[in-house]
């Protein structure tokens, strides 16, 4: 049994799994969404992953007036995060065009998807770099946890 089956089974949740907004888009349920059996996506080689919070990381495109939601696009699409005025320091990564990194819990994920913001960081400094390897981290987290 993975670590991951583990500690869904012990109702406690795993770890943030870094994603891509296409593999949600993608994904299939397995349970409600704010368990921890959360969504299945899948994380490439036929192999599957149980996701409820994730780590993604993309550019702002729109920040709704509202000031709440913020729309960001990684390289697989859109996605829409949620709560963003509830983060300590999240504030300063709210302008188009910001490279940011959010941690989350999945919402909904179509026929977008949705993240409820647990935390978010502007990695505009580095923004280059941090676009360039995301994909990568994403593919290594996903094949060490499967």
């Amino acid at each position: 049994m993975s670590k991951l089956e583990q500690s869904s089974k012990d109702g406690k949740r795993s770890p943030p799994v870094k994603v891509l907004s296409g593999q949600l888009r993608a994904a299939g349920i397995r349970g409600a969404a704010d368990s921890a059996e959360g969504y299945v996506i899948r994380a490439g080689r036929g192999r599957t992953l149980r996701v409820s919070l994730v780590w993604m990381q993309g550019t702002v495109l729109e920040v709704q007036l509202n000031g709440t939601t913020v729309m960001l696009m990684d390289e697989t699409g859109t996605f829409a995060v949620q709560g963003v005025n509830n983060i300590p320091k999240g504030k300063p990564c709210l302008l188009p065009g910001k490279y940011v990194m959010v941690m989350g819990v999945i919402q909904a994920v179509s026929p977008e998807p949705v993240i409820r913001a647990v935390k978010m960081a502007d990695l505009s400094e580095f923004a280059a770099l941090h676009r360039q390897m995301w994909k990568l981290e994403v593919e290594e987290l996903q094949q060490v946890l499967t």
